[in-house]
C-alpha cells in the first residue's frame, strides 16, 4: 500500500483525530524506527525508540470492519515491535472511540494516561485522547 492509497483510506476512517495526509505519512515513514503494517482493506503506522514501541495510528476500511483486519494488524505491530526489542507498546486512541478501546482492551492495553482535550474534531471540539499501553512478552 502506498502513503496515497493509505491516505486515502484514513481520510475514508477519520474525522477525529483529524486523517493524515500523504506527506505526513511519507515522511513518518521516512523516520528512523518507524514502520508500516499492511493488509487488503488496512494498515497500521508505527514506530520503535527503545524499548518502546508507538502505534501512531491504524485504519481499517469501513465496510471492512469487524472481521478481523484489526487484530491481526495489531498481532503483526506487537512481533516487529519486539523484533526490533521493544519491551511495551503505547498508543492513543479518542476517549468516544469504544469500538477501538474495546479491541485494545482484549488485547491487553490499559490505560496510562489521559489527555485532556488533545484531538480538535471538525466541528472545533476537544476531545481527550487515552493512553494505553501493554507489555510485548506476549501477543
Amino acid at each position: 500500500m502506498t502513503p496515497a492509497q493509505m491516505a486515502t483510506l484514513h481520510a475514508a476512517c477519520f474525522t477525529t483525530p483529524r486523517p493524515w495526509t500523504e506527506a505526513e505519512i511519507t515522511e513518518t515513514l521516512a523516520r528512523p524506527g518507524s514502520f508500516t503494517i499492511t493488509a487488503p482493506h488496512g494498515f497500521a503506522l508505527a514506530q520503535v525508540a527503545g524499548p518502546e514501541a508507538e502505534l501512531l495510528t491504524l485504519a481499517i476500511a469501513p465496510a471492512a470492519r469487524r472481521q478481523g483486519i484489526a487484530r491481526a494488524l495489531m498481532a503483526r505491530f506487537h512481533a516487529t515491535a519486539r523484533a526490533r526489542g521493544a519491551q511495551e507498546a503505547f498508543l492513543e486512541v479518542a476517549a468516544d472511540n469504544t469500538a477501538a478501546r474495546a479491541l485494545y482492551a482484549r488485547l491487553g492495553y490499559a490505560q496510562a494516561g489521559r489527555r485532556k482535550g488533545y484531538y480538535r474534531g471538525p466541528d472545533g471540539a476537544r476531545q481527550d485522547a487515552l493512553v494505553l499501553r501493554r507489555p510485548l512478552h506476549d501477543s
